[in-house]
């Protein structure tokens, strides 16, 4: 028995309807989008009725949609967040992606995903999730391959893991930074992004180590390079990050994703595509075009300290923000231009940067004129300084303008039994349908010009989602048809074709828990976010004896863990413990009255923050 095609799936982020519709049209297999209440990023919500409407977009191709509901809920809002969440299958998601264990005891009628703020690091922890009816478990950004393997040869669940996009720098789930700081927390949708705060570094002694800089500020994730080992190493579906970012990336990311794995799958007989349709973009995609702090792999290739004797970094210590692709180094300057060492087009309204006084500074360029580039202020270019473009106006316009047309391939073929003519029509993926003309038909006069006729016709798919490829025609002599009645029988089975293929996309069925298994943990402290009685007895139905309430319900993070990394100021500098060091421990981070003491677990290759800042400590 040949053994079934494994789906690849392309996931794109949604952060409303017209960057949803863009995702597909540039071949996502699935999106993810929030809904009006109850998702992790607040500023991207979105109506049941915009759900309601992307979905019907989607499902055309094939494409599900998965909303996100990964927010704690709170004891007085749970009768709320079953009401969004049952709207939200009512709009006919395919899915909910879920942080809070109450959604578990809800009884909802779609799929549930484990959210990455589940914190998804380990074998144990996912193959709990997975008895406990997860249909889906997405993994923790900072695991490496090597922890990727491990989980997929212990569990069977369909594992979902982020390729492109903006890191954060703590556990999922487990950060409490921005809440340390501010009543606003990332585990309710609000983060403040606290880990692109500058930072002083100091030791035991308060001696200031590094001061004022972006400690904890890592780059963009950029796997397009390892995609092929994720395949091997048991990922199903590859998530780009971005329900924040506008269409232009969605398009730019979302096509240079399609392309790689589109390669992929086309080399390796036992992979398919999940969903159906091709587009061909009118630009050369590029993710280096878009937003990026730079990219990284992160840790994926594993923790080390050095790579090729030089540092292996990952964080960028000088900005947080958005510096786009190199564009050279300066070689002179005038009064008011200047010039670059190598040769590189530039445009007038491109944005560029550069670090200056130990910032980032910018500024757009004016008018050129051959090698000299105008901006619109001179301040900070020397030469000798490294350039950036974070803004490619000629790129950023075609991707704008661009509209591409994803298509499905459709085979059309005649029938003619001498009283009715039938169009059969099938779709690249196999879904069917048909139409029939009755009779009586006079004899076509031209016989060949009717076939001309009937060819051309039916290959006009207009603004469906099809592409009538091949239309086949009987021996026979067909009958005299005027254009409008052929242009219906097509229009006709063009609809029924479609209403077949949404007839195949069912709703998959949530998979029952399994009560009996034991949580890995009996005793839960705060970093397993219970915050109200529906989660609690998630935990006890499997076993919890203790559980502590959820830091988000505290008054105070001042004496807590606020924050477990993969990610080690230490190695990030050349000061890790398993080598020489010149730093005493305990070592601070320190902004304005906020204090935090790091801890080095370096058995487990980690990094924690105790929020130790005044304040009123936990009881």
């Amino acid at each position: 028995m040949n053994e079934p095609l494994r789906e690849i799936e392309l996931l794109a982020p949604a952060r409303d309807y017209a960057s949803g519709q863009a995702a597909v049209d540039f071949g996502a297999d699935a999106l993810y989008i929030g809904g009006a209440r109850f998702g992790a990023r607040r500023a991207a919500a979105n109506s049941t009725e915009e759900v309601a409407r992307l979905v019907e977009y989607a499902h055309a191709y094939g494409v599900r949609v998965h909303a996100t509901l990964n927010t704690l809920v709170y004891a007085d809002e749970l009768d709320e967040a079953a009401r969004t969440a049952r709207e939200l299958c009512g709009a006919g998601v395919d899915a909910l992606i879920v942080q809070d264990m109450a959604f578990r005891r809800m009884d909802l009628p779609v799929e549930l995903h484990a959210s990455t703020q589940t914190c998804n690091t380990t074998p144990e922890g996912v193959r709990f999730l997975e008895a406990c009816g997860f249909s889906r478990v997405i993994l923790e950004r900072g695991l490496s391959l090597d922890e990727i393997r491990a989980i997929r040869s212990a569990t069977r669940v369909p594992l979902e893991c982020f390729v492109h996009g903006a890191i954060c720098v703590g556990y999922s789930g487990r950060c409490y930074l921005s809440r340390s700081q501010s009543p606003r927390s990332g585990n309710r949708g609000e983060c403040t992004q606290a880990c692109r705060l500058p930072y002083d570094l100091t030791d035991a002694s308060g001696r200031v180590l590094i001061p004022g800089k972006h400690l904890l500020s890592v780059g963009d994730l950029n796997l397009s390079d390892r995609l092929e080992a994720l395949i091997d190493a048991g990922v199903d579906s590859f998530k780009i990050e971005g329900r924040l970012k506008d269409t232009v990336y969605v398009k730019n990311t979302v096509a240079h994703y399609r392309r790689r794995l589109d390669r992929i799958i086309a080399d390796r007989p036992g992979l398919v595509r999940a969903s159906a349709g091709n587009s061909i973009p009118d630009f050369e995609p590029d993710p280096a075009r878009s937003f990026t702090r730079g990219f990284t792999r992160y840790y994926f290739d594993a923790r080390k300290p050095s790579q090729e004797g030089k540092l292996y970094r990952v964080a960028s210590f000088d900005t947080p923000k958005a510096t786009g692709a190199p564009l050279g180094r300066v070689a002179k300057t005038g009064r008011d231009f200047f010039t670059l060492e190598n040769r590189a087009e530039t445009l007038p309204g491109d944005g560029i940067c550069f670090l200056y006084r130990g910032e980032l500074s910018g500024t757009n360029v004016n008018r050129t004129d051959g090698e000299r580039i105008y901006p619109n202020r001179m301040e900070g270019i020397l030469p000798g300084v490294m350039l950036y473009r974070n803004y490619d106006r000629r790129f950023s316009s075609a991707v704008e303008r661009s509209r591409v047309r994803r298509t499905i391939d459709a085979y059309a073929r005649f029938e003619w039994n001498g009283r009715t003519l039938t169009l059969h029509l099938r779709d690249e993926t196999g879904a069917e349908a048909e139409a029939t003309l009755p009779g009586p038909f006079d004899p076509a006069q031209n016989p060949e010009k009717m076939r001309s006729l009937l060819r051309s016709q039916t290959a006009k798919s207009g603004d469906t989602v099809f592409a009538v490829r091949n239309v086949e025609l009987p021996d026979d002599i067909p009958p005299f048809l005027p254009s409008s009645a052929v242009n219906e029988l097509r229009r006709t089975a063009l609809d029924l074709l479609l209403r077949s293929r949404l007839d195949r996309l069912s709703r998959k069925k949530p998979k029952k828990e399994d009560t009996s298994f034991p949580c890995p943990d009996t005793r839960l402290g705060p970093e397993y976010n219970v915050t109200n009685p529906l989660a609690e007895r998630f935990y006890r139905d499997h076993g919890a004896t203790r559980i502590e309430p959820g830091l988000d319900l505290e008054a105070t993070t001042s004496g807590s863990r606020v924050m477990t990394s993969s990610y080690c100021i230490r190695r990030e500098t050349g000061q890790c413990l398993r080598g020489k060091t010149e730093w005493k421990e305990p070592l601070y981070l320190l902004r304005g009255t906020r204090r935090y003491r790091l801890e080095f677990d370096c058995a487990r290759c980690l990094m924690h923050l105790y929020d130790e800042s005044p304040g009123d400590k936990r009881p």
